[in-house]
Order: structure tokens, then sequence, then C-alpha cells
């Protein structure tokens, strides 16, 4: 099948190559010349497991990036719309949505044929058909759901595995407004058989997509509320509480061999400093929003946004029990970007709380295995930033953890015997804390022995 992506963000750059992968032809479109271009050399504009490598195997056979958006569309059967749709804080931006739209109808115009426009960006329920077919109606001259067909298949990649998750999806949502829509969504994703599919229409596939994120945020805020809690009380740690709940069968499984498995999901039922990126964060305002605009006003969801926002506050307090006055301590920030294996910082915790260790006078240096050149974009100046975690843990007073790289469990054995060593404030969880000389953990505060 002859396949067009709008967008070569994260969704859609990893979905063509993943089209690619599974036997399609794609070509992956975008207005910045030099990202298309560096993509036909098989080089990844973005870091993401797995991704240069698929662009190595089919960059000049069954894929390839270009910035004419018309021809690609006239040579493809299928289009994808996969551009961002950032929150202004009151409302998605769907400008990127509507020029998508208004080109492809341009294009469609002078295309004989059935075409079929899917949206893969993530829109507040009600766009595809509100806003996308209007616009390519109005470009195009023609119908919707007669002269071309418009669907709605929302994403469910989590960076830093989002080759992963597209290769082994759990679900597939297919929305559409007409038989040949769907038939043709159906086709893109023949290859995928045996997974959970549904088919609906495209005001529920938005639904969806937009309520499987504010779960996990509501998880997450949920953890870090019980984590306060903990914390208020002392002698209470929020890590074996949710341990506890982890056992019950709801979230771990026991198979026939006498194994017990945990659900991925669980994961998100544990406490930290606030979750980031470019979903969670920006899709439950969204959807709060979208639904004080219809009337529905959402008090759960924007509890869920208000715990995250006031997170990261968590960490500079338990580095003040150690040290009331910020000015002129040395700290580690260890972790920038908002999850371990990407370097997206967008939204962030680390953000929030190197600005305000600077703000205080705090000498900050700051770590992250391949965010650095990401971070010095959004960080403010002062900050010192190293190459290694030996690096990032000399001659400081305290680190903090923020974000859970698999390299941090090192921490410990660096610190041990050091008479020197800082107080480590575990952001994520995930130090043991008898394992390093001084700790303090988000939901976790220890009462004075006798």
């Amino acid at each position: 099948m002859r396949i067009s992506v709008i967008g070569t963000g994260y969704v859609g750059l990893v979905s063509g190559a993943c089209f690619a992968e599974i036997g399609h032809d794609c070509v992956c479109v975008d207005v910045d010349a030099s990202k298309v271009e560096r993509i036909n050399r098989g080089d990844a504009p973005i870091h993401e497991n797995g991704l240069d490598a698929l662009l190595q195997r089919h960059v000049g056979t069954r894929l390839r990036a270009s910035t004419d958006l018309c021809a690609a569309v006239l040579e493809s059967s299928i289009t994808f719309i996969a551009v961002g749709t950032p929150f202004d804080g009151t409302r998605i931006d769907l400008s990127y949505v509507r020029e998508a739209a208004r080109q492809i109808g341009t294009a469609l115009r002078n295309k004989p044929g059935f075409h079929t426009v899917v949206v893969k960006s993530t829109v507040v329920p009600g766009t595809t058909d509100d806003v996308v077919a209007v616009e390519l109606e109005r470009a195009s001259g023609k119908r919707a759901g007669v002269d071309f067909g418009v669907g709605m298949n929302p994403e469910f990649l989590t960076e830093g595995v989002a080759v992963d998750d597209f290769m082994r999806p759990d679900r597939i949502v297919i929305g559409g407004t007409d038989a040949r829509a769907i038939a043709a969504q159906r086709e893109v994703y023949a290859a995928f058989a045996t997974t959970p599919t549904l088919e609906t229409n495209n005001k529920t596939a938005e639904m969806i997509k937009y309520t499987s994120n504010s779960v996990l945020a509501a998880m997450i805020s949920f953890s870090n509320e019980i984590g306060n809690l903990c914390d208020a009380l002392g002698g209470v740690d929020v890590a074996d509480v949710m341990r506890g709940v982890h056992l019950a069968r709801y979230f771990t499984t026991t198979l026939a061999d006498g194994q017990r498995v945990r659900a991925p999901i669980s994961s998100f039922l544990w406490a930290g400093c606030g979750y980031g990126g470019s979903c969670l964060p920006k899709d439950t305002k969204a959807l709060s929003a979208h639904g004080a605009a219809h009337g529905a006003p959402m008090p759960l969801l924007d509890a869920v946004i208000a715990t995250n926002l006031s997170q990261p506050q968590r960490m500079l307090a338990l580095l003040r029990r150690h040290f009331p006055e910020l000015r002129g301590l040395r700290v580690a920030v260890l972790g920038l970007a908002f999850k371990e294996d990407t370097d997206d910082m967008r939204e962030s915790p680390a953000i929030p709380i190197v600005r305000q260790l600077v703000e205080q006078g705090a000498q900050v240096t700051a770590y992250d295995p391949i965010a650095a050149d990401a971070a010095r974009k959004v960080l403010p100046d002062g900050v010192r930033y190293v190459q290694s975690l030996e690096q990032a843990l000399q001659q400081v007073d305290a680190a903090l953890l923020v974000t859970r790289w698999g390299d941090f469990q090192r921490v410990p054995a660096l610190l041990k015997g050091r008479a020197d060593a800082p107080v480590v404030i575990d952001g994520r969880r995930v130090i043991e804390p008898a394992s390093v000389p001084r700790y303090e953990g988000v939901g976790r505060r220890a009462l004075p022995t006798a």
C-alpha cells in the first residue's frame, strides 16, 4: 500500500518508518527541508530507540521524505496527518492540522478516485469531523464519505520505546465516517491481524486517546498524593505501600506455572516528582478545557493537573530539610529529560526544579546521558553540564535524581565509602534508602529513632 504521512515528529516519523517495516511504501512530508534531507540520509532527527536502524534499512526503497505534500498525496492512497497540536492554556492549537487538511484537500481536487485521509494527531473530540473534514471539503470541492474518506487513528506510542510500541501494539483503534475509510485503515494494519482492534466513529476514537492518557496521569497524581501523605505521617514509605497495592490480583497475575507477573500499568502507580512530556500534561489540560467549554467541568482531572504541577516542589522541600539555605549550595541534578530513553525536555520536572535552584543561588551541575543539548535551550544560564555520572557526583552537597535513567543505579556504588557523599534526593524512588550514606525520597520520612 502507498502511504503518505504529514509531519515527521515523534509520531509521524516513527509511524512512517514502521509502515515501511511492515511492507508499505511510505513518504513522510515536512516543511523543514533540512530535516527532510537528514531523513533521506538515513539519519533520524529525533532520538528514538530503533529508529535509526529502520531508516537505514528502508530509506531509498520503501521509505523517503519530501517537502512536496501535493505529490505525496497524489502518489498515495491514504494520508495520515501527524502534525503538532500544542496547547495554549485554553484550547489546542489546530492551525497545523487545518493547514495540513487544506493542502491535502487542494491536492485531492485534482486527484481521481477515492482517497482516505486519517488524523493521527491528538485532537479533541469532534475535530476530525467538524474541522478536518470541513477543510478537506472546502479545499477539494468534493464530499467526505463520497469522494474521499475521513478517519481517526490515535497513536499509543511512548517516547523512547515508540518503535517497539508500534511494532507490538496492544490495541488498534480505527475511526471512520464510512466503510471505505475503515477498510483502508484495516488494510494498513493487516500485519497485526491478531491485535485487538476497535472500529468506531471518529469522535469516539478521539475520546479514547484522551481518556487513555488521562487515566495514566490520574494514576501518577494519585500515587503522588498518597506519597505526600506518607511523608506527612512519617514512618510510612510510599514505595512499600505501592508494592503492597501491586500485589492485588488487579495488578499482578499468577500464571499456570506459578510465576507472578505484574501488569505494566502498575508502573504508573508509583510516586515521583511528576509527569511531563508532550502528551500527559497537554492532553489532560486540553480535555479539561474542552469539558468546561461544553458545560461539563472536570474537577477530578483538574486536581490531577494541580497535583502534578506542585510535585516538583517536593524535591526542593526535601532538599531544604538538610540545607535550609540554598545560596551557594552545590547541587547535582541527575536527569533532565522528562523520562528515560528520550532527549525530550517538554514539560520535564527538571525545568522548574533547576530554575528555582538557580534563582535561589545554588550552584547547579546537570547530567543527562543524551538530553544536555536540548536542555541548554530551555534551562537558565549558569548551569554547568558534565559528561558523566561520575563527574556529576564530584564535589557536590546534594544530588537530585529527577529522571529514571538505568545508569543512575550506579549511584550507591559511586558514593560507597565517601566521607563527603552528598545527600541523595530520590525523585523517582529507584535507589534503596539504605544503599547510600544520606537519603531522602519522595513519599518517605523516617521517624527519629529513640
